[in-house]
């Protein structure tokens, strides 16, 4: 089929974005042998601006080594095309003598593939390759870079709950993700029993109440003398304001360039510490924001989720052949099964964490929800329960 392949990687990077390239490029190279896989940097930037890494003149062990590197080794961007700049892209892609491209990336990116799609009418395959953290895409059982980013959230709090075992107080940690509660929900994976933490655990499915929220750490601390809390970065309020947005005063507010509330980047932790302190005079309170750290940590790389990215990139040139679409995870009731969808399934649209994922009286998470993480991230580590 085609002479030139286009690779590029769109939003956050993960630990295994790059399995997905190097997939795609191992995969191009077996298929059709002489065919040229060109890297554009800095995502559809770099096709805008010409900007390529010549994929095909790297050696398998330099790729293969770059396969096991978290981040974006081709560099990434946040930009969201609109119909203008995707008739740009579209340009360079021809101008690159592209065939197909292979776009990595989230919600937004396979949005731009299905702009690119309908602009080029069929002259061009193509192909959108699933990545996010979030595991927010529809069609998806799981994403590539959720299952590492979910290990690390889940030792997280093993490790916090087995702290504040020994000096007793309340911890609050936030979680990345603005419309999913899956990886604030991954906190739980790893739990020792019924009182070992995260004992709460709040996701942007259902509507935070400040007030509801300190009397859940109070009842908490009542019963297990400490309070482990799993907070989604993008839980909001009854009305629909963000939380950061009730609790953190407009002139500390930070905004991306499309105007969006930045969850991460604004005081949410203070604020945060600040309510608990008016709420809970006298308890020791600490409230962290995990940031970036679980998207990319070198330390927590799961081989599942390596091996999935890498297929996921292979399996993306098989459907660039077939014409484009999206590539999906799907799980068969035994295991992970990839399989070609319509772009438009996946386009623009999130995929929430079902409502029985959760208990319908408490915030925490249902037999449903530990059962799909326990499939996903099981038990890793043995630890002996504390005396205390």
């Amino acid at each position: 089929m085609a002479g030139t392949f286009v690779i590029a990687q769109g939003g956050g990077p993960t630990a295994v974005i790059n399995q997905t390239v190097v997939g795609a490029t191992l995969e191009v190279r077996k298929r059709h042998p002489g065919a040229k896989v060109l890297g554009s940097l800095h995502g559809v930037r770099g096709i805008r601006d010409g900007n390529y890494v010549d994929l095909s003149a790297i050696p398998e062990d330099r790729l293969r080594l770059i396969a096991g590197t978290p981040s974006a080794a081709l560099g990434s961007t946040r930009d969201k095309p609109d119909a203008a700049y995707c008739e740009v892209i579209l340009k360079g892609l021809k101008k690159a003598g592209a065939d197909a491209f292979i776009y990595i990336g989230g919600n937004d990116t396979s949005g731009t593939q299905q702009i690119l799609t309908d602009a080029a009418g069929g002259s061009i395959a193509f192909v959108h390759a699933p990545k996010t953290i979030d595991n927010d895409l529809e069609e998806n059982d799981h994403t590539p870079g959720f299952i590492s980013a979910a290990e690390f959230v889940a030792g997280a709090f093993l490790s916090v709950d087995l702290d504040f075992r020994a000096l007793p107080g309340i911890y609050v940690g936030i979680v990345m993700g603005r419309h999913a509660g899956f990886l604030t929900a991954a906190a739980a994976a790893w739990q020792l029993d019924p009182d070992s933490g995260p004992h709460l655990v709040y996701v942007p499915e259902r509507p935070f109440s400040a007030a509801g929220f300190i009397d859940d750490v109070r009842a908490t601390l009542d019963r297990h003398k400490r309070c482990i809390v799993a907070v989604s970065e993008g839980v909001s309020t009854a009305d629909g304001k963000a939380l950061v947005e009730s609790l953190v005063p407009p002139d500390k507010l930070e905004r991306d360039a499309h105007g969006n509330v930045k969850l991460s980047g604004s005081d949410l932790p203070s604020a945060l510490e600040r309510a608990l302190a008016e709420g809970l005079s006298g308890k020791r309170a600490r409230v962290d924001a995990l940031g970036y750290m679980p998207r990319g940590y070198v330390g927590a790389i799961s081989a599942v989720d390596a091996r999935e990215a890498f297929d996921a990139g292979a399996f993306a040139v098989a459907v660039a052949g077939e014409g484009g679409g999206s590539v999906a995870l799907q799980y068969d009731g035994t295991k992970t099964v990839l399989k070609k969808v319509p772009l438009k399934n996946v386009a623009g649209k999130t995929r929430h964490m079902p409502d029985d994922f959760m208990k319908p009286d408490v915030n925490q998470l249902s037999e449903a929800g530990m059962a799909y993480l326990k499939r996903l991230v099981p038990e890793k580590y043995k630890v002996g329960k504390p005396f205390v």
